[in-house]
């Protein structure tokens, strides 16, 4: 119970510290993407709550989930790693050190969640009913050390990219981070952050898409967002965009 409370006391006094990190007109690295890794993270981390360990399909399908979110994870940390830690050290020396020792801790959990996913994967009866409990228990506790990371992502990360790049310069390093993505880790990242946005935030990203990237590309883009909307999202994305060009 004391350690509960020192949690919420030290949240307490990091909300009340200046809104650093909150600069909507700035260039965010960080925020669109986060959006979409906490509806991943959630939404599988409620998924294998509520999996059936009786029914094997079930399983079948909610630890696909749960290892694409851990793949999708991974790959995060090395595009962040190369891109965004590599900006923050070349201005500012020990800027990016803690986020690189979070990277760090956050595989080694992802290698323990694959193989408690595994051994979920293995077992029957009570004994798989037992090791699920096991790997949602362990998937919160990433979820919830995940949040929190991002977070400071957000703030003292960002605070120090405004300070040591123009939005110019963050606009480039968005660019070549994203021309290192395959395109399958593409769509899965699309597939999660675009309904996890707000409209104006899913039409300024697939409005830029379709001034800058093959027809194909905005086109398959918007396939993916398209379905996952409700329908007054949709009409506020496809009346956002751009009408496309008519043939003379």
């Amino acid at each position: 119970m004391g350690q509960a409370v020192a949690r919420i006391s030290d949240w307490r006094e990091r909300r009340a510290l200046p809104k650093q990190g909150i600069d909507a007109g700035r260039v965010d690295l960080y925020s669109a993407i986060h959006k979409g890794l906490r509806s991943f993270m959630a939404e599988t981390l409620v998924a294998a709550g509520r999996m059936d360990p009786l029914d094997d399909a079930d399983t079948r399908q909610t630890l696909e989930q749960v290892r694409a979110l851990l793949d999708f994870c991974r790959g995060h940390l090395e595009h962040e790693n190369d891109f965004v830690h590599r900006a923050l050290e070349a201005r500012r020396s020990g800027s990016a050190a803690a986020s690189v020792r979070d990277h760090a801790a956050h595989r080694e959990a992802i290698d323990a969640l694959e193989g408690d996913a595994s051994v979920v994967e293995l077992a029957s009866g009570d004994e798989r009913r037992i090791a699920l409990l096991r790997l949602y228990r362990d998937l919160a506790l990433f979820v919830a050390e995940n949040l929190e990371h991002m977070h400071v992502e957000e703030t003292e990360n960002n605070a120090v990219l405004w300070a040591t790049h123009t939005d110019e310069e963050l606009k480039r390093i968005h660019v070549a981070l994203l021309a290192s993505i395959a395109p399958q880790i593409m769509e899965t990242g699309l597939r999660w952050m675009l309904p996890a946005l707000s409209p104006a935030e899913r039409a300024a990203v697939l409005g830029e898409m379709q001034r800058k990237a093959p027809a194909p590309v905005f086109e398959r883009a918007l396939g993916i967002a398209l379905p996952r909307l409700g329908e007054r999202e949709r009409a506020k994305l496809l009346g956002a965009l751009a009408p496309a060009p008519q043939p003379a």
